[in-house]
């Protein structure tokens, strides 16, 4: 997810000094960046984890669950849920860039404590860490949907890369698994085509190419529900 606003870039609003800007070739980041995506991350996948033990039991975790039993699950998180949504986040931050906008990853405090505390106390998952802040730039209606569509299609791409480790077996299973699921939902979830969405921005600015992201989508969730039922009732669980 995105938010573009317009007007010269107020680095103070989200934290005083200590921005040192970076090159990381086409890339400009910053310390604050960094911590803020680092944090972040760590957040989502332990939240996700959480969520994997719920799945397991069907109730709430103990607390000797989340530590003894958690680190399969983490493991399973930081490199499914965790991967996806850093580079759904950075995704937007270069095509941004790549149009002249000053564009940095900004978590929100209160909606990655809201989160754990959801996960933790009712196992519902709903993930929002942060968004790209965008200003400025030479960005109109057809670049703001093409920065919007960036983080769904490098889900969408992912998807299908994750989809090559359903052939594999105990944690590598589970992380293919875990990794199509979760990229197919972030890439329709972020596409609703209304409200703060991407998918309102992509539609706006192309119709056909909003609906061939949404098909190819669904396709590539058509042909992982398909694996599925080919593997049959195997036990590939690592937990």
């Amino acid at each position: 997810m995105d938010k573009f606003q317009k007007g010269k870039p107020d680095f103070t609003r989200y934290q005083k000094g200590a921005v040192h800007i970076r090159s990381m070739r086409s890339i400009r980041t910053s310390n604050t960046e960094i911590v803020h995506i680092i944090i972040s991350w760590l957040a989502i996948s332990y939240a996700f984890a959480i969520l994997l033990l719920w799945s397991r039991s069907g109730i709430k975790p103990s607390g000797e669950e989340l530590f003894n039993g958690i680190f399969n699950p983490l493991v399973i998180s930081l490199f499914t849920v965790g991967i996806s949504f850093i580079v759904h986040e950075m995704s937007h931050k270069i095509v941004a860039q790549r149009f002249g906008s000053w564009a940095e990853f900004r978590m929100s405090p209160f909606m990655l404590t809201l989160m754990l505390f959801l996960v933790y106390e009712y196992g519902i998952l709903f993930a929002a860490p942060g968004a790209v802040m965008i200003y400025g730039g030479n960005v109109g209606r057809r670049e703001n949907g093409r920065i919007s569509l960036a983080g769904p299609l490098s889900n969408l791409l992912l998807g299908m890369a994750f989809f090559l480790l359903l052939s594999e077996q105990g944690i590598l299973y589970e992380i293919g698994k875990y990794g199509v699921i979760v990229n197919i939902a972030l890439a329709l979830f972020n596409m609703i085509p209304f409200g703060i969405f991407d998918g309102r921005k992509v539609w706006d600015w192309n119709k056909p190419v909003y609906l061939g992201m949404v098909i190819a989508a669904l396709v590539l969730l058509y042909f992982f529900y398909v694996d599925l039922q080919l593997m049959g009732p195997v036990n590939r669980t690592p937990f």
